[in-house]
């Protein structure tokens, strides 16, 4: 069972390996929801999320022999990188089986803190049942990511730093994967107080613990294709499964579109990288009423690829309007590109990629194509450079937009 006891004991021992990661108020998405939202930066810990915490709580409570066989577990990244970062600290071997759709970043640093990594199926529910047949076979001690009452345990003790530090907090909101983190932290909040709320967070494409509460048991998606890589799990854990019915108040789903447009914000407005899945508790905020509430948004980690944050960037941009392209038809003669350049200029457009294609029409006198991809300040602005470029006669047309 998950105790007080357990959850205040653990709360000491994760103090050897963690970041003290206090809470961040917001004053960007505070004015946007009309509450106080704070931010509980866990991809501030050492290895980039909360996940250090359960690891380490659960390698504590094993005897030398379980550790002597040596730890195996499977993630799709997080947890991969918090078993490597505590084994070694407790001295002991593991192995890791991640997806092979793990970005690169994840297993780099896991293999960096001398874990041995083995890449295996598409995503964390097939490296799992690898974990299980490699454990089976070399004997290994398996460390389960989330069902798990220890490692939720010492995810919990994330609970324990939020009430101390804000002791008035309304909504705790919790992004889940497998369920493990969701659990600690609703288990000891309501038993800190059980006036707090605690919501969890999954992605829409991904949503397994709304199906398992709606069946009222545990099941198994067909697919968990999200963009969030760390919560893309197909079915939740069974263990843990009684303790969410009991104390997680509501459960959001969050596409993914709506990851992007909070990473923008997250960077502009806090200078931080959180990735996708760490983001969840961020973007559903606009489906809460939080007027006059306490809002703790749980920011999970902050593992994300360079190549993913450039995609992620260029995808928010063109989703809010501030880079867009359009088509017009010029005849082709001197001074048209002058002419739309001037224009575009003069509504305070500016230009990145121009393309000039004379073969878009077989009479180049009467149309070459001009193709222009330029940034805006957004949706407002967007259209008075549309509406300039109509007034000049371009008649403008809206494509799809590329940086490439």
């Amino acid at each position: 069972m998950l105790t007080l006891e357990k959850f205040e004991e653990a709360s000491e021992i994760v103090k050897r390996v963690t970041n003290p990661t206090k809470l961040i108020y917001s004053e960007y998405l505070s004015e946007q929801v009309g509450g106080k939202v704070y931010l509980k930066p866990e991809n501030m810990q050492h290895t980039g999320a909360y996940k250090l915490r359960g690891a380490y709580y659960k390698i504590s409570t094993m005897t030398e022999e379980e550790r002597a066989r040596g730890l195996i577990t499977a993630s799709a990244g997080n947890h991969a990188q918090g078993v490597a970062y505590a084994a070694k600290a407790f001295g002991c071997k593991a192995t890791i089986v991640m997806p092979t759709i793990t970005p690169l970043i994840k297993v780099n640093r896991t293999k960096s803190y001398g874990a041995e990594v083995v890449l295996h199926g598409d995503v964390y529910d097939d490296a799992c049942a690898y974990a299980y047949e490699l454990a089976e076979k070399h004997g290994y001690t398996f460390v389960h990511p989330f069902d798990d009452l220890d490692v939720a345990t010492g995810q919990g003790t994330i609970a324990m730093e939020i009430v101390q530090e804000l002791p008035t907090v309304d909504y705790i909101l919790v992004p889940i994967g497998g369920g493990g983190l969701v659990t600690g932290v609703s288990t000891l909040a309501k038993m800190l107080n059980p006036k707090i709320k605690v919501i969890g967070v999954e992605p829409a494409a991904a949503a397994s613990m709304t199906a398992a509460l709606a069946a009222g048991e545990v099941v198994s998606l067909d697919s968990a294709d999200t963009i969030a890589d760390g919560t893309a799990v197909k079915q939740v854990g069974e263990k843990i499964f009684p303790y969410v019915q009991e104390n997680v108040d509501e459960i959001l789903q969050v596409e993914d579109d709506e990851l992007i447009g909070a990473f923008l914000d997250m960077v502009e407005n806090h200078k931080m990288i959180v990735e996708n899945s760490g983001l969840l508790s961020v973007a559903a905020l606009k489906q809460l009423d939080c007027k006059g509430k306490k809002v703790v948004c749980v920011l999970s980690g902050g593992n994300m690829d360079v190549i993913t944050m450039s995609s992620i960037v260029q995808h928010g941009l063109i989703q809010r309007d501030r880079i867009f392209s359009v088509s017009v038809l010029l005849p082709d003669k001197p001074g048209e590109l002058v002419r739309v350049a001037a224009t575009i200029a003069d509504a305070q457009g500016n230009v990145i990629k121009l393309e000039h294609n004379q073969f878009v029409s077989t009479n180049r006198n009467a149309a070459v194509e001009l193709r222009i991809t330029m940034e805006a300040f957004g949706t407002e602005h967007k259209h008075k450079i549309l509406d300039a470029l109509e007034e000049k006669g371009f008649r403008p047309k809206l494509i799809s937009a590329k940086l490439y």
